[in-house]
């Protein structure tokens, strides 16, 4: 448990963020949206993946005239994932000239800081509240550090100055980050837009910034919040600085909705960062996607990369019947799996999984016992030992998880 506010359960087309529903994974098309075969494509990828939001770029008349079509072919293809709508500097424009791309995205994406400047701010800022609230769309104001708004940061400042012991620039920054998000929510209440309709975020590239911007979010609302690191980066360091920031935040109880912005290897997938997002929530065990393999690191008695093999292999396999098994075997994806590779630890671990295997280590006797449930069920011996433990795997997933299983 923790001490902060019970947030507002937000419904976007069907997918609940806050309240006491599980944590929502998202991610973002990097394709050109007014490219509608190429956006329907990653789209479906994506949400094939796992991604149960998919955020698109709205910059311009093209991509706005777009939105329906590819809304229409998603679900001409029995993908039904919500799509959010991103906007800076022209969205109210664009939404008010497009009440078709108004009309078919299930969320709104807004960033105080590049709405306006001065009464055209207040003015544009409330015409895209407007018409989320006539088309009944939730919003998520997203503030970034990188786009902040300037005349609240400036007045920050002054008032800063005049301190007898002024804050340090970290310092306002991080609240001129928060208040910007406070202020704009209640702007948009002041409008008419419902606090239930209302997602918030803060978005800034040091983890440091991040978990204290959210913690002190947390406290003084209760909107959905939406937690994402931006500009993270690209390969390991995109994933280290991500899973370090969501980490601390969602084991404290802060968090409603996830995304995990990677930059993407030339010509890479870019699922990676949904994998991402719900490793990291598998491993703080908030949600299951996947059944895990639990694979010990190897030491000298290991000098055999056998079971380093046969954990990639199991780890592949079920991967690839993820996508049908979810649909034959519900709840199979809160499956444990151990591949251990010597006596040491690989009884013990084994015992602990759903079902797993102690692999012979260095000068060992060359059979491997299976467990099953904590209970030996079988000892494997031979050449073909990863090929007949894959098959108990999957008889395990048949009558544990399938239409006979007990109970």
């Amino acid at each position: 448990m923790n001490s902060f506010q019970h947030r507002h359960a937000v419904d976007v087309s069907g997918i609940v963020i806050g309240g006491d529903a599980p944590i929502v994974v998202q991610s973002m098309t990097n394709t050109d949206t007014a490219d509608i075969a190429a956006t329907v494509a990653q789209v479906r990828k994506l949400y094939e993946a796992g991604s149960e939001l998919v955020r698109l770029t709205v910059n311009n008349d093209a991509a706005a005239s777009a939105i329906p079509h590819i809304v229409e072919q998603l679900a001409q293809q029995d993908c039904q994932v919500p799509l959010i709508g991103d906007f800076h500097f022209n969205g109210h424009k664009l939404l008010r000239q497009h009440e078709a791309c108004a009309r078919a995205l299930a969320k709104y994406r807004i960033n105080p800081g590049n709405v306006g400047r001065g009464k055209k701010r207040d003015l544009q800022f409330s015409e895209m509240i407007e018409i989320a609230c006539r088309h009944d769309k939730p919003i998520r104001i997203g503030v970034n550090w990188g786009s902040l708004d300037q005349q609240l940061l400036a007045n920050l400042l002054t008032r800063n100055a005049n301190l007898a012991d002024p804050l340090s620039l970290e310092t306002i920054n991080r609240q001129a980050v928060i208040e910007s998000a406070l202020e704009s929510a209640r702007f948009a209440e002041d409008i008419g837009l419902q606090p239930d309709r209302i997602v918030l975020s803060c978005k800034m590239s040091r983890v440091p910034d991040l978990v204290d911007v959210y913690q002190t979010l947390a406290q003084r609302c209760s909107y959905a919040l939406h937690l994402g690191l931006t500009e993270a980066g690209m390969g390991d360091q995109g994933v280290i600085a991500s899973s370090s920031a969501l980490a601390i935040l969602l084991n404290q109880g802060i968090g409603d909705t996830i995304r995990v912005s990677l930059t993407p290897e030339p010509g890479a997938a870019r699922e990676r960062e949904v994998k991402v997002a719900q490793q990291i929530l598998q491993a703080l065990d908030l949600r299951s996607f996947t059944p895990s393999v639990t694979a010990c690191p190897g030491c000298g008695r290991t000098t055999s990369e056998y079971f380093q093999v046969l954990a990639k292999q199991i780890q592949q396999e079920l991967d690839t019947s993820m996508p049908e098994w979810k649909h034959r075997y519900p709840g199979v994806e809160s499956m444990k799996v151990a591949v251990m590779g010597c006596v040491v630890n690989g009884p013990g671990e084994s015992k602990h999984a759903n079902i797993g295997i102690s692999l012979p280590g260095t000068g060992e006797q060359p059979v491997a016992p299976v467990y099953e449930d904590g209970r030996k069920t079988v000892t494997l011996k031979g050449d073909d030992i990863a090929g007949e433990f894959i098959g108990l795997v999957k008889n395990y997933v048949k009558t544990h998880y399938g239409p006979d299983q007990p109970g």
